[in-house]
C-alpha cells in the first residue's frame, strides 16, 4: 500500500488551518496541524512532512524564522502562506528558501493544485520507468539531473530546493544562451509570477551561494537583460 503524503500546516487560526486540512484530507494527503513556530520546529522531525504550509504572522517564533531554520537542515518543499501582498515580504520568503507563496485570502482549490503541483517538481513520479530519459546535464565538477531532483557540485551533493533546481537545469541546458528575467520566469513559475522579476534574481543569487564559479562555466549575468549558463573554452 503506497503511504500517503504528509502535509504540515502552520497557522495560529485554527479555523483556517482546519479548512486547508480537510481539503487535503479529501484528496488523499496526511495533515498535521501546529499553531505556532516552535511546535512547527518539532512536528518537522516528528511528523516528517512532505511539504509545509506555513502562515507568517505567528506567536513566538515567526514564519520567517520557522522556514531560516528547516533550510538550514533541510530541503522540504514550504509554500508561505501570508496576508502580507507587498513584493519585499514576496522576496523575503522567496529568498528564505521558500518554493512558493500565497496570499489570503486564498481560494482552496487553488492552494491544493499548488500543494500538488509543488511536490511533483520536489518528488519525481513513482511511475516513471526506468528506461525513460533521465534530464540530465554535466559539465566538470557538476552534475544536475532533473528526473532525481539531485545536483552534485565538486563530488558533493549539494541540497536544492526545487525552483533553484530546475533554473540551473533550464540554464545549463542551454549554455550559452541569454534569456531574459521574462522568460525564465515563464518557464520555471509560469503565470503566477509574472511582472515579479526580483524573484529571478533571489534565485540566482541563491544558486551563486552554493555553487560558485567554475574555470570551465559560470552563471552569468547579461546587464539590462537577464542571465546565461557561460561555458567557456
Amino acid at each position: 500500500m503506497v503511504s500517503k503524503q504528509k502535509i504540515l500546516i502552520v497557522d495560529d487560526d485554527n479555523n483556517i488551518a482546519e479548512l486547508v486540512s480537510l481539503y487535503l484530507t479529501k484528496e488523499c494527503f496526511e495533515t498535521m496541524i501546529v499553531n505556532d513556530g516552535e511546535s512547527a520546529l518539532s512536528a518537522v522531525d516528528s511528523f516528517a512532512p512532505n511539504l509545509i504550509l506555513l502562515d507568517l504572522m505567528l506567536p513566538g517564533i515567526d514564519g520567517y524564522q520557522v522556514c531560516r531554520e528547516v533550510r538550514a537542515k533541510s530541503s522540504i518543499p514550504i509554500i508561505m502562506l501570508s496576508a502580507k501582498g507587498e513584493i519585499f515580504d514576496k522576496v523575503l520568503g522567496l529568498e528564505l528558501g521558500a518554493d512558493d507563496y500565497m496570499e489570503k485570502p486564498f481560494d482552496s482549490k487553488e492552494l491544493v493544485a499548488r500543494v500538488k503541483a509543488v511536490l511533483r517538481r520536489y518528488k519525481p513520479s513513482a511511475t516513471t520507468s526506468p528506461n525513460s530519459d533521465v534530464k540530465s546535464v554535466e559539465y566538470p565538477d557538476l552534475v544536475i539531473n532533473q528526473t532525481n531532483y539531485s545536483v552534485v557540485y565538486m563530488d558533493k551533493t549539494i541540497d536544492m530546493p526545487p525552483k533553484e533546481l530546475e533554473l540551473l537545469y533550464f540554464l545549463a541546458s542551454s549554455p550559452n544562451h541569454v534569456f531574459t528575467r521574462e522568460q525564465l520566469l515563464d518557464q520555471i513559475w509560469g503565470y503566477e509570477y509574472i511582472g515579479d522579476t526580483r524573484t529571478v534574481d533571489v534565485h540566482i543569487k541563491r544558486l551563486r551561494e552554493k555553487i560558485k564559479d567554475h574555470a570551465a562555466w559560470k552563471i552569468a549575468t547579461i546587464w539590462g537583460i537577464g542571465y546565461k549558463f557561460e561555458v567557456r573554452g
